[in-house]
């Protein structure tokens, strides 16, 4: 009897180490749906970073991190991501379980909204497209009633909000100028906004000759902030360092930089020269940092 009561103090301490935790599992994928509230566009799932994550989870075997998920009351053996999308879509085209921890008890859909948030802020790898879209979607649905409720109960600043709902709000018309939604950023957003404020029609008329054009992201607002520039040659800057000619570097329309150096200028010009010519020309041609 003492050896019982030995062993049954012993599993009450190990399980008191358990108390409050959740359970975790490895799930079918397909069981596993995404949730209204998801922030995830569906070019995040077709980037480098995306494809290196899938690879590692290949490799691992499965996914090491778990993602968090919810049952659905009204579909037994069903769940709802509440965070860990990326994780969830690799293992599922990957075709092996996912491994989840399962909340159980009540999570309503604003403690949900904020855990999902909590946790891409803090991972840092939402773009501020995505992040504008989910409190954009969160606001429209009427999870929040206005954006000072939404940050208040996030615990982020109005700023914050203001910011990425400048990103989702643009017009789609201007996020079609851009190769991906995922390469708008807030800077971007702000001198967008402004130029339309002060010629809507001019801008959104310049966006009809981008869409489709695959230029890079600063490029695409330079011009549209600019009607001039849809009709700029190349700019061409002259290499040179002390009497030595080096070549040329060449500015296209869409921002792209291009360099025509002289073999026999590099072999005679000082290395340190050299390097500060071509840095200083770079300077000159690029756009400003965005």
């Amino acid at each position: 009897m003492r050896e019982v009561e030995g062993e049954l103090t012993s599993l009450r301490d190990k399980l008191s180490r358990f108390d409050g935790a959740m359970p975790v599992r490895k799930l079918d994928p397909a069981s596993v749906r995404a949730s209204r509230w998801a922030n995830r566009h569906d070019m995040s799932f077709s980037t480098p970073a995306f494809a290196g994550l899938k690879n590692d989870i290949e490799t691992a075997g499965g996914n090491v991190q778990p993602i968090l998920v919810r049952p659905i009351v009204e579909e037994p053996g069903r769940y709802e991501l509440v965070f860990g999308h990326r994780r969830h879509r690799a293992c599922f085209e990957l075709g092996i379980p996912v491994l989840a921890s399962i909340w159980e008890g009540d999570l309503n859909d604003l403690e949900l909204f904020a855990a999902m948030d909590r946790e891409n802020r803090e991972r840092a790898d939402l773009s501020p497209y995505e992040q504008g879209q989910m409190y954009h979607r969160a606001l429209e649905e009427g999870l929040f009633p206005a954006q000072r409720r939404l940050a208040e109960y996030l615990g982020v600043s109005h700023t914050w909000v203001r910011k990425a709902l400048t990103v989702a709000q643009l017009p789609e018309a201007i996020v079609e100028c851009f190769r991906s939604p995922l390469e708008i950023t807030h800077r971007h957003a702000d001198k967008i906004n402004v130029a339309l404020e002060a010629d809507r029609r001019g801008v959104l008329k310049r966006a009809e000759k981008l869409r489709g054009q695959g230029i890079s992201a600063s490029a695409v607002v330079e011009r549209l902030l600019d009607s001039a520039s849809a009709g700029r040659k190349e700019d061409r800057l002259t290499l040179k360092t002390g009497d030595i000619h080096l070549g040329k570097a060449v500015r296209a329309r869409d921002g792209a930089i291009s360099l025509q150096l002289i073999p026999a200028a590099l072999a005679s010009a000082p290395r340190a020269q050299l390097l500060r010519a071509l840095e200083d020309a770079l300077q000159q041609l690029a756009p400003a940092a965005e």
